[in-house]
């Protein structure tokens, strides 16, 4: 945990706030909107294989940007692992190490006795794939040299605090971002569906498929399943949200918060990433006195109406409270409806900066600049050119643009986002 002085003179020990980072992109985005550390994977052992990721060129890249910059980088090597998967292994273990990587994500015990072998003085943090849900378990990982635990998600506040008073390492949890239908994550739905094996990296997502009955003796005809006549998404949950939560999860004293989202666009982690920063410099701001009950202290609205307009299918807070019922899933579609989306990213900051757009634009619109911070600054497009200086009258994405805006965007920086509500 980190210790900052806010203005008011009290000290309050912030967590961590750890991004995803599923491409080069999405990792200047969150280092750039607030992420003190980010989550990464290479082209083998992670359990992402169809985010974008990172070869060991990119990789290298990404940890110095992000070291220039005074945030941590963690690899995950979070398959569960078979004994092809053990071939190359120690070799990619010490490349991690040379290239200066903070920590490693491991859930297979195998790969952790691996790591301690050959890359022993570099830190391993413990995946929520093995389940961690008891402070025996805990104990027990931190025995074997694990310094940071990232917990189930299906855990109780109370049951996060009993295993932060009887544990003495750091410990992580999810408080945003996608569920899984089964136990932290540990699937074999999408197996036996598609035969892209979750627990390897190639989850094809089936909890978001639309199912169907079909009765065998009448093939072709097909009967939709629903459940309270809401739809046919039987599997499909809400996305993890614990915005409200974190005074007391602050006060809790979790290490790290983490976001997920490696599969993302860069207009989510820019979006999320910069709410919860946000939300944690609020906290940090508070009097000593509010901490005296944390459960008292409650988050202002503006945070909560800002994540509803990233998406992506409504949030629930999970187990934090109690357990989930049938209203934390979207039975209608596999995602909620979004009301906002990426106009451009700012490539070269100025009074009228060069842009590269992400959704077709055209002069005349209205559209919010996404400030480091919770801020939004509310701009109209007054007029485009493309790179050689001639006016243009549309904008389609991939373009790079020079965008003139009222008021001119003198403040904006390089990786912003700029976005509009959905048409």
């Amino acid at each position: 945990m980190m210790k900052n002085e806010s203005r008011k003179g009290c000290t309050v020990a912030l967590p961590e706030l750890l991004a995803p980072a599923g491409s080069y992109e999405k990792l200047v985005t969150a280092v750039h909107y607030g992420a003190n550390a980010v989550y990464l994977g290479g082209k083998s052992f992670s359990l992402r294989a169809k985010a974008g990721n990172f070869d060991d060129e990119m990789m290298r890249q990404g940890v110095r940007f992000a070291h220039e910059h005074g945030v941590k980088v963690y690899v995950t090597v979070n398959i569960i692992a078979h004994n092809r998967d053990l071939l190359g292994l120690d070799a990619y273990l010490a490349t991690l190490e040379k290239m200066g990587v903070d920590a490693l994500i491991v859930s297979d015990p195998g790969i952790l006795s691996r790591a301690r072998n050959i890359v022993p003085t570099m830190p391993v943090h413990l995946s929520t794939q093995a389940n961690v849900t008891n402070h025996a378990s805990a104990s027990f990982w931190l025995g074997q040299g694990v310094g940071r635990l990232n917990l189930a998600r299906e855990l109780s506040l109370p049951e996060i605090r009993e295993i932060r008073q009887k544990v003495h390492g750091e410990l992580e949890i999810f408080v945003h971002g996608a569920l899984c239908i089964s136990y932290s994550g540990r699937c074999m739905l999408s197996n036996y569906m598609t035969g892209r094996d979750a627990n390897q990296g190639s989850c094809a997502h089936p909890c978001r498929f639309s199912y169907a009955l079909l009765e065998e003796k009448r093939p072709g005809e097909y009967y939709p399943v629903e459940e309270d006549e809401r739809g046919t998404y039987i599997f499909n949950s809400k996305d993890l949200c614990l915005m409200d939560m974190l005074p007391q999860l602050v006060a809790a004293g979790v290490d790290s918060l983490k976001i997920e989202g490696r599969m993302k666009s860069i207009f989510y982690v820019g979006g999320v990433v910069r709410l919860y920063r946000a939300a944690l410099d609020y906290l940090a701001g508070l009097p000593q006195e509010a901490w005296q009950d944390p459960a008292a202290i409650q988050m202002p609205q503006r945070f909560m109406q800002e994540i509803q307009k990233t998406g992506t299918r409504g949030t629930t807070e999970n187990f934090i409270n109690e357990q989930p019922g049938s209203a934390e899933m979207i039975y209608a579609s596999s995602r909620a409806e979004q009301t906002y989306e990426p106009v451009a990213v700012i490539r070269k900051p100025g009074a009228a900066p060069l842009v590269e757009i992400r959704n077709q634009v055209v002069p005349g619109e209205h559209i919010e600049y996404m400030q480091q911070g919770i801020a939004l600054l509310s701009l109209k497009i007054t007029a485009m050119e493309d790179e050689a200086g001639s006016p243009i009258t549309k904008a389609n994405p991939g373009n790079l643009v020079v965008m003139q805006t009222d008021p001119p965007l003198s403040d904006g920086r390089e990786y912003g986002i700029l976005r509009r509500r959905k048409r």
